[in-house]
């Protein structure tokens, strides 16, 4: 079992290696620019309030959603998977890393950027299907971005979106469970 993890790991630096070194003038300044958080909070803002007011009731479900979603997704990834699994960042790690921001503090694995952004881009292609392919290459541009700009691995974005999955499928399942038993009430209260 330790050679499989000790493949894996050299595999996941070699790829790190391959993305983090392979920097040009454009990406360089793009890059940096996605993966910083503040940048999205005003637009995710608008279009979150966008569609609990405008979006009628699909909408306004999405988006009352969300909230218990990233609570899911950034608990699982930043408070327990984080600290269980102990890994430490690219930039704190390996020699000669093109770090593009700050390397912070915290473990690598998995990444929240990556276990969010995922969560959110396929709980609202679920509500959204034509936007999916949208939705879906922000989460994958803003997830590559962390390897990019050096702080986290290739291993740590794929094990964020993984996370950001399993989030955004229990959500759905407890809503659709929630919505199949108010339905069993109204037709038992009707039947009556």
């Amino acid at each position: 079992m330790d050679h499989w993890l000790a493949a894996l790991a050299q595999i996941d630096t070699a790829l790190f290696r391959w993305i983090n070194g392979g920097h040009n003038a454009f990406f360089d300044r793009l890059m940096p620019f996605v993966t910083e958080l503040g940048h999205w909070e005003v637009p995710i803002l608008v279009a979150w309030t966008a569609l609990l007011l405008f979006g009628g009731s699909r909408g306004r479900t999405a988006a009352l959603l969300v909230v218990p979603l990233l609570a899911l997704s950034d608990q699982l990834s930043s408070n327990l998977l984080k600290d269980l699994l102990d890994r430490p960042r690219p930039c704190n790690t390996l020699a000669a890393v093109h770090l593009l921001v700050g390397c912070g503090s915290s473990f690598s694995l998995p990444s929240s950027h990556a276990a969010n952004f995922s969560a959110v881009a396929l709980h609202l292609s679920w509500f959204y299907p034509r936007a999916a392919p949208y939705l879906g290459g922000w989460a994958l541009l803003v997830g590559t971005s962390r390897v990019y700009v050096g702080v986290h691995y290739p291993g740590d974005v794929l094990v964020g979106f993984l996370v950001g999955i399993l989030a955004a499928c229990v959500v759905r399942g407890l809503y659709r469970g929630a919505l199949a038993l108010r339905r069993r009430q109204v037709s038992a209260s009707t039947a009556r």
